[in-house]
């Protein structure tokens, strides 16, 4: 089974085996966002546990 080349890009594993993700909306159409807006989607966050089983499928991890 091939892992999903899109998520390969998009998502890293940490130290601890959790799985790290960037934020969207931050690559155009910025003028209409508050300078807040833009700094919050700056920085990384975790794959919510929802969505956890589905991202390990593309990864080849399960």
């Amino acid at each position: 089974m091939k892992t999903n080349s899109s998520a390969k890009k998009r998502f890293t594993l940490t130290g601890t085996g959790k799985i790290k993700r960037k934020h969207a909306f931050k690559s155009h159409i910025l003028t209409k966002k508050t300078k807040k807006q833009k700094r919050n989607l700056t920085y990384s966050t975790l794959v919510h546990p929802a969505d956890l089983n589905n991202v390990k499928l593309m990864l080849n991890m399960k």
